[in-house]
């Protein structure tokens, strides 16, 4: 039909437009934190472009969302305030009859948006916890840069190299001072060192140097040469999925492990995909064009709307990992009652009603009744 079909159109070149704006603002944003991280020495430098995707993958639900609702709410403005939509109704079309079109044309997106939210959004923040994880317990030695002095994890000793190899496995001129368990200092010296795994024990081998140990409470110090010598800088740690985030957990081991902050983590998910099914009813009720407040009366609406709620899905998803609220009854009030809104609001649109002619009814009939 005609009228199905140029609804579908227009919705369809605006969704397109927003969406690509939105992912150029959202990829900017993450590019400039992602950089921030990889200052901070959170994120591997050579691995910026992959966090980015990861983490610009994890929020495309949220993209999604918000592309859709603007859509709505801009498509239907403009039908408004071009007279298209007096025409449709004046041609038999009620308000009612643009829920077909556009759940048609919305319900791909809303189908992505719970796939989104349900599997690749902790998929993406797995990916994410992982490359972090691999570079903060990388090797003493890799983390060194030529030419710095750095510290280890443990906090105990102090690695110095002059040069090393492109494969960051090898240095030379090497330099470490370390507080040993027992309080006594030592600083080692040697010409080159390399990595060496024993076992799940990774140890640094140094060649031709010397080793100089001072004890503190008898001042004795003790000079050694070495043409070998093995310094154990570290163990395999192996990533493990227990100690993951909450939002990097799969769906599915949330429903089998019901804690408070795992349902709040399932809960903001699955209401993800409520969010935007309402949005879409919100969009469709609430988007009247007014000549008087300009085009951009209906976009700070949608914004205003679309903030508020994602931060009350945020609330409650906090309501619900303190203990504070059952996420059942949060999912029910919340996206229940907007629901509930947008639903009575198409419904008094579509029946044209008007509460004030209502109450002037209402107070006329009054008078009559009592003088019966």
């Amino acid at each position: 039909m005609l009228f199905h079909s140029s609804i579908r159109t227009e919705l369809a070149r605006s969704f397109g437009a927003t969406l690509v704006v939105l992912f150029t603002i959202v990829l900017t944003v993450l590019l400039v934190r992602t950089l921030g991280l990889a200052t901070s020495g959170s994120v591997n430098p050579e691995e910026v472009m992959l966090v980015l995707g990861y983490t610009v993958l994890g929020y495309t639900q949220i993209i999604l969302t918000l592309a859709l609702f603007i859509s709505i709410v801009s498509t239907l403005s403009r039908m408004y305030r071009d007279s298209e939509m007096i025409i449709w109704l004046s041609s038999g079309r009620s308000l009612g009859g643009f829920i077909s079109p556009v759940m048609r044309f919305a319900w791909p997106i809303l189908l992505v948006i719970v796939l989104l939210a349900l599997f690749v959004w902790p998929w993406a923040n797995k990916q994410t916890a992982e490359l972090r994880f691999r570079f903060e317990n990388r090797s003493d030695l890799q983390r060194i840069a030529p030419g710095q002095f750095q510290e280890s994890t443990s906090g105990r000793r102090v690695f110095f190299i002059d040069k090393d190899t492109a494969e960051g496995t090898e240095g030379r001129n090497v330099f470490i001072s370390s507080i040993e368990k027992n309080g006594n200092e030592t600083v080692t010296s040697a010409t080159t060192g390399r990595i060496e795994w024993v076992g799940d024990r990774q140890f640094l081998m140094l060649n031709q140097g010397q080793r100089l140990e001072n004890d503190p409470t008898t001042n004795q110090v003790k000079v050694s040469q070495f043409e070998q010598y093995g310094a154990q800088i570290g163990a395999a740690t192996p990533y493990s999925a227990s100690v993951l985030a909450l939002k990097a957990r799969s769906s599915l081991s949330l429903i089998k492990e019901p804690t408070p902050g795992g349902l709040g983590e399932l809960g903001w998910r699955i209401g993800v995909a409520l969010t935007a099914f309402n949005l879409v009813l919100l969009g469709i009720a609430t988007t009247v064009s007014n000549p008087r407040a300009g085009r951009s009366g209906n976009l700070m609406f949608t914004l205003f709307a679309f903030v508020v709620y994602f931060n009350m899905l945020n609330i409650g998803q906090r309501w619900v990992t303190i203990g504070q609220v059952n996420w059942l009854m949060l999912m029910l009030f919340l996206h229940g009652s907007v629901f509930a809104m947008s639903a009575l609001w198409l419904a008094k649109r579509h029946k044209n009603i008007h509460l004030r002619s209502l109450f002037l009814r209402s107070r006329d009939e009054s008078p009559t009744e009592a003088a019966a």
